[in-house]
């Protein structure tokens, strides 16, 4: 058994969320077309670590998450967004959203399309 936190009352939950960082490690590495090998690489953390990360079997250091991140060529600040992003019922909490679930390659292409949005409507 995974011990993650040290209070009972928390553990279910931060098994959980271990998990779900696993889950979304895996999905960035995979989104970027990288071996677990390639990250390991990338991050200087064993390949079979990354693995263990992925699967939720570990819990990981704030440091490990940034080497992680760096090797997904992501901020610690990017990386904790689309781990955990802020709740806002507003347009700019929407935009977030649908960007979210989209593959972060596509960032790059969503920020162009509307940088020229903008660009266009003040020539108006």
């Amino acid at each position: 058994m995974l011990v993650v936190h040290k209070a009972k009352s928390d553990q279910k939950e931060a098994e959980t969320f271990v998990k779900g960082l696993g889950e979304k490690i895996r999905l960035l590495r995979v989104e970027q077309g990288l071996s677990q090998e390639k990250l390991g690489e990338l991050a200087e953390l064993n390949s079979n670590y990354i693995g263990q990360i992925e699967r939720g079997e570990k819990s990981i250091s704030v440091f490990t998450l940034k080497k992680i991140a760096e090797g997904l060529s992501l901020s610690l600040e990017e990386l904790f967004r689309m781990i955990d992003p802020a709740n806002r019922d507003d347009a700019l909490g929407e935009i977030i959203a649908l960007m979210l679930e989209r593959p972060v390659y596509e960032h790059t292409k969503a920020l162009a399309l509307l940088k020229a949005a903008l660009e266009w409507k003040e020539t108006e």
